[in-house]
């Protein structure tokens, strides 16, 4: 098959949705599709990473709104396009609706494609694949389209969006021949009309890379590890924080995270108890996760997310401690880790389904069923 898969940021870039791209296409390829993997593609030489893989990675473009890009995905914008953030971001999807034409001019460069991939956020790549489809009316009409989704639009209760965004919402939806969501309970995330249109393919990443084995050796005390994204909704380390900084005992809380403001505070409190570092490659983190003790997951305020880091967390085969700091603190559970009794750990099940090469099959089967129902109408 000829696979185009069209994401904001894709590798080196490390986040869930450009490792999701990047995974994909990775698999494809070994399976011997023809691939073209397209993203805001910096300054990276990808000369390497194509020989490597036997892909074709295109770029969507250079943005005149926004400064990041796969190589430099964290640039912050300048003043002015921040104050025009600020301003129109909510009520025109600015600045990330230049995606949208930047997307219809690479579907315009793409012929004889089988499966197509949008991989959202942010949605603007979704609506970009549909004003392509919807503009040209033979376009994409032999091409599967998928619109994947990480994390809800409308439906969304951590980001509220203007009403009239509901109208676009359905339009892609409506263009979009299958909407894929990470976890099952994201379904009820989007309007019932497309339900049928919707199916769970989580992320996935390749086993085969990974060898954890025999990494943990114990530490002198207890340690663990955070990583991601901290946020003042949902995700808020400060009741822990508060709590660790009351107790005697000693200690190792190593953070990998680019929310150094809502930490910081902590920083002197904790001393040298809070470890507090920048992000780093998946590899380098797997293996700084396999010699920890145990790792934290702070829960998300909804259900409708699922965090993409507890795969990574159970590869590593160390006890997780699941968290939710947006109701009264579980004190009790953290001391019990903290005293080495897992009991009460995290168990993340059949963890097969993550493996990258069962995510790609489920994509197949998307596209042999779809052409069937094509051939026998």
């Amino acid at each position: 098959m000829k696979v185009v898969i069209i994401s904001r940021y894709i590798y080196p870039a490390i986040a869930p949705r450009p490792m999701r791209a990047t995974e994909l296409a990775k698999e494809f390829a070994r399976q011997g599709h023809d691939v073209r993997l397209y993203g805001i593609i910096g300054d990276y030489d990808y000369t390497n990473f194509e020989k490597k893989h036997k892909l074709k990675v295109k770029s969507l473009g250079n943005l005149l709104f926004h400064k990041g890009n796969s190589s430099k995905f964290a640039s912050s914008n300048s003043i002015l396009i921040r104050g025009f953030t600020k301003i129109f971001g909510k009520f025109l999807e600015f600045p990330d609706i230049e995606l949208s034409p930047k997307v219809y001019k690479a579907l315009k460069d793409e012929e004889g494609v089988d499966l197509l991939i949008t991989v959202a956020i942010p949605y603007p790549l979704h609506w970009g694949a549909a004003l392509y489809k919807s503009l040209n009316k033979n376009a994409l009409n032999k091409t599967i389209w998928v619109a994947d989704c990480g994390d809800p639009y409308m439906g969304n209760p951590l980001s509220q969006h203007p009403f009239y965004f509901k109208y676009v919402e359905k339009w892609f939806c409506r263009k979009a021949d299958f909407i894929t969501v990470p976890i099952e309970a994201a379904k009820k995330a989007y309007y019932p009309e497309f339900k049928n249109k919707i199916r769970v393919i989580p992320q996935g990443f390749n086993f085969d890379e990974i060898n954890l084995k025999k990494l943990y050796q114990g530490n002198p005390c207890p340690t663990f590890i955070y990583a991601g994204v901290f946020y003042k909704e949902g995700r808020n380390p400060k009741p822990l924080l508060d709590f660790l900084s009351t107790l005697e005992l000693e200690f190792k809380f190593i953070v990998y995270t680019k929310s150094i403001k809502i930490i910081e505070p902590y920083i002197e409190k904790l001393k040298n108890k809070l470890i507090v570092n920048p992000y780093v490659t998946r590899k380098e983190l797997l293996e700084a996760m396999a010699k920890a003790d145990f790792l934290l997951n702070l829960e998300n305020k909804t259900n409708l997310q699922s965090p993409s880091k507890l795969i990574d967390y159970s590869l590593t085969g160390r006890p997780i401690l699941s968290l939710n700091t947006n109701n009264e603190l579980n004190t009790e559970i953290i001391l019990q880790f903290l005293e080495g009794n897992y009991k009460q750990r995290l168990l993340i099940n059949n963890i097969e389904q993550y493996n990258i090469s069962n995510v790609v099959a489920r994509f197949i089967e998307l596209v042999i069923k779809q052409k069937n129902l094509i051939l026998d109408s």
